[in-house]
This record gives C-alpha cells, sequence and structure tokens, in this order.
C-alpha cells in the first residue's frame, strides 16, 4: 500500500512538473498568451515592427492582425532603423496603414531628436499619427537621465506635430507612464503596454491603442512580433489617419 501511495505521488508531482513545465515553454515560445482581446470588442489589431523582426513576407501576414502596422524609424539624433525604408515601401505596398515611431533617448535633446524623425519619415498626409515610444529599457543609464526630461519630451513632441500636423501618439510602458505621464501631456493619445491584462491607467486616462503581446507568432515572420488593438471603430480609426 505505502508502495503505491509512493507511486502515485511521483506520478503526481511529475505531471504537475510537466504542466508547469509545458506551460512555461508555451508562454515562453510564443505559442500562449494571457490576453486574447476579442474582434468583437477591439476589431482592429495591428503589429509594431523594427530591423528584430528581419525581413518580412509581407504577402503571407494575416490581414486580420495587419489592419495597421507602426514601424521603428529612428533613435536619439543619429540611428535610422536599418530596416525602416524597406518596411515602410513593403507595408504601403500591401495598402496597410503605416505610423513611424522615434525610440527617445533620455539623454538626448528633444530637438535634435525631431530632426533625425523628421529627416527619416515622410511626410504623407494618408500615414498614421508618428508615433514616440518611452520607455526605460534599453534606454539610457538614469544617472545620465536629462532633468527636464519632461520638457525635452514635450519639445520634441511639439516640432514633429508642427511638420506633420497631426496629434503624436506616446507609447509608454506602465512605469514609465506612472512616473512622467499621469499630469504631463495630457493631450497626446497614449498606446500602453500590458502583456499581462487589459490596461487601466491609475488616473483612468483613455488609451488609444494597446500593445498586448509581445511575443507574438504570425507566418510571414520568422521571429517573435509585437501585436496591438486600437480602441474605436473602423470609421473612429479611418478618422484619426484623416484628421
Amino acid at each position: 500500500m505505502r508502495k503505491k501511495y509512493i507511486k502515485y505521488t511521483l506520478l503526481g508531482i511529475f505531471s504537475i512538473f510537466i504542466v508547469i513545465f509545458g506551460g512555461l515553454f508555451a508562454f515562453y515560445g510564443g505559442y500562449l498568451r494571457l490576453n486574447y482581446p476579442s474582434f468583437a470588442k477591439y476589431p482592429i489589431h495591428g503589429l509594431d515592427i523594427s530591423h528584430h523582426q528581419g525581413i518580412i513576407d509581407w504577402q503571407k501576414l494575416d490581414k486580420k492582425y495587419t489592419q495597421f502596422v507602426f514601424m521603428k524609424a529612428t533613435e536619439g539624433v543619429t540611428h535610422v532603423d536599418t530596416l525602416f525604408e524597406r518596411n515602410y515601401r513593403e507595408a504601403k505596398k500591401q495598402n496597410i496603414p503605416v505610423g513611424a515611431y522615434h525610440f527617445f533617448t533620455f539623454c538626448k535633446p528633444g530637438k535634435e531628436q525631431a530632426e533625425n524623425f523628421i529627416k527619416t519619415v515622410p511626410k504623407d498626409r494618408s500615414d498614421m499619427p508618428p508615433a514616440i515610444d518611452l520607455e526605460y529599457s534599453g534606454n539610457c543609464k538614469r544617472d545620465n537621465h536629462l532633468e527636464n526630461l519632461i520638457d525635452e519630451i514635450s519639445e520634441y513632441i511639439q516640432i514633429v506635430e508642427d511638420y506633420y500636423e497631426k496629434k503624436v501618439v506616446i507609447y509608454a510602458t506602465e512605469d514609465f507612464y506612472n512616473d512622467y505621464l499621469v499630469t504631463n501631456l495630457l493631450d497626446n493619445p497614449i498606446w500602453i503596454r500590458d502583456i499581462y491584462r487589459e490596461p487601466r491607467l491609475v488616473n483612468d486616462r483613455p488609451w488609444m491603442f494597446w500593445q498586448y503581446a509581445n511575443r507574438g507568432r504570425l507566418k510571414g515572420i520568422e521571429t517573435f512580433v509585437d501585436i496591438n488593438v486600437f480602441v474605436g471603430t473602423k470609421k473612429d480609426f479611418r478618422e484619426l489617419i484623416d484628421n
């Protein structure tokens, strides 16, 4: 009896281990997500990409998940994404609404970063609004952050908005949002990252885009890819581009 008890106990422990290991493998391998926003609630799904996705086969992409694409154009004062020009051209060939974004470096002046973006990204009224990426990950060390960081970001946004004549969309992680955006830049649409749950900002500020997955898998892209939704109807999305 004791041997049988030990046997079944070990089998139970082994089964639990397999389930946990399998779940972690599926999650980190991009086969399982914590968010599955419905198309009924969020009919507009799209991607955000950079050179990290490599050469994309745009014709193979699932059109349900590529109703828009934000793509990295620039970073800091000199860097240009090596695949921006190609991604921009190929997405437009597929008639996918395109938006370019700039990764804002926290230790460089906003004016110079805006000049880098404007020099790189075409001014096309049929494109989505430009976006700015504000996050700590991959950025300057905190000791090097500009003391007047929010002022530099504001100057960048003002210059870009004056040139493209569209409101800049602010992409932010939750920690950066809570540190800087609760009471600042309130007129700009928010694109929030939350791969665990549907976002709710601390001051109930509405958000326009939600990055709900950072390990998405899509035919036509060999790497993981970020997947997002737009809040609103197809008519609302069209108006965002046209305004």
